[in-house]
């Protein structure tokens, strides 16, 4: 980390996290962030799900969680991003405080609860950006919902004609009840009806637009079968593995650990890893998986496509790393590509399948 990131972070260390993550925001919106688009490199883009990648670098859902800066984020190095969680309803999310910093251990514990403007409100700004701007909308429910499986089905719908992807988030641990979508039943009723409605838009609008699903990574074996069941028996686009977990293992700060809610950053690389190559295992070869969880370096990206991922997100450890950290893994890529004599950063996919897979966490 340079002199000046450094100063920036202490800076920002003085703030509430919930607050500096506000003024991050902020400097994103006001250009005090200087841009710094990633070289391109052609062994990096990626076409997944019919998309083209110009990198496999993502901003992961929770950062932009109301489409206030998806253009600005793919000014400093992401190949795409992705905004929400976003409700039909606007809601306030859980009480403050509610986000937690663990710097000894450069995680993060959050109990947001998909606190954001609603769909009005992410909708206006995302007709303003270019729609050549890759950016994903990740769609949720309302903590008072009636019905669900009606929200996703509305973000669709509200959605298409601005997103380059979606995903369907049930798997955040801060709504009560929401990770009950991941259990069998439960989600081939939701894929069925979310994917209903993304065919019903994709014949009327003549443009076929990916679903992916996110999943958390405190699955048992027989609920990671499930899902894998459920995922073959549908026409979704793709995983992404994972979301945030509860476990608290091998934290040294243990006065923050006591927190509820998500954890996030280094301490979860190891945990999503395994469950993204076990998925990997159990859906095949060809199904689209994005990991994310722990991604702190060129390396630690490689590593998950290396378990199996097609394309890589991150969140939590920019929060630590700064702002200069996508387009510094994008170089640590191409370098990684260069010493390898990789033709495609693809090349390495898998290769580590079998230790991921099979790792005890």
């Amino acid at each position: 980390m340079n002199p000046l990131t450094s100063l920036a972070r202490r800076g920002l260390f003085l703030f509430d996290p919930e607050a500096a993550h506000g003024l991050s925001i902020k400097a994103l919106k006001t250009g005090l962030v200087p841009n710094c688009p990633a070289k391109a490199d052609k062994r990096l883009s990626q076409t997944v799900a019919g998309i083209v990648f110009p990198n496999p670098i993502g901003m992961a859902a929770g950062y932009d969680k109301n489409a206030e800066v998806p253009e600005a984020l793919l000014k400093i190095g992401f190949g795409f991003t992705e905004i929400g969680t976003v409700t039909p309803k606007p809601q306030a999310g859980n009480d403050k405080p509610r986000i937690f910093r663990l710097v000894e251990d450069e995680a993060v514990i959050n109990r947001l609860g998909f606190n954001n403007e609603g769909h009005g409100a992410a909708l206006a700004r995302l007709k303003a950006c270019s729609r050549d701007a890759l950016i994903g909308v990740n769609i949720g429910a309302n903590k008072d919902s009636a019905d669900r499986i009606a929200d996703y089905v509305g973000g669709i719908h509200t959605f298409y004609s601005v997103a380059r992807y979606f995903t369907a988030n049930i798997s955040s641990p801060n709504t009560p009840g929401l990770r009950d979508l991941q259990a069998r039943e439960s989600l081939a009723a939701l894929l069925s009806a979310v994917l209903s409605a993304r065919d019903e838009e994709a014949l009327r609008s003549n443009r076929r637009v990916p679903v992916f699903l996110k999943i958390a990574p405190d699955l048992t074996e027989e609920g990671m079968d499930d899902i894998a069941a459920e995922v073959l028996a549908h026409d979704l686009d793709g995983l992404i593995v994972s979301n945030t977990t509860l476990s608290r293992d091998g934290l040294k700060d243990q006065a923050q650990a006591k927190e509820s809610g998500g954890l996030s950053g280094k301490p979860l690389f190891d945990k999503s890893t395994a469950v993204l190559a076990r998925m990997r295992k159990r859906v095949g070869p060809k199904l689209p998986i994005i990991g994310v969880g722990g991604v702190s370096s060129a390396e630690s990206a490689a590593e998950k496509i290396r378990a199996g991922a097609d394309l890589v997100q991150l969140y939590s450890c920019m929060v630590y790393e700064g702002p200069a950290l996508p387009g510094r893994i994008v170089r640590g890529l191409s370098d990684l590509c260069d010493r390898e004599r990789l033709t495609s950063i693809r090349d390495i996919r898998d290769s580590r399948l079998d230790y991921w897979a099979g790792k005890n966490v």
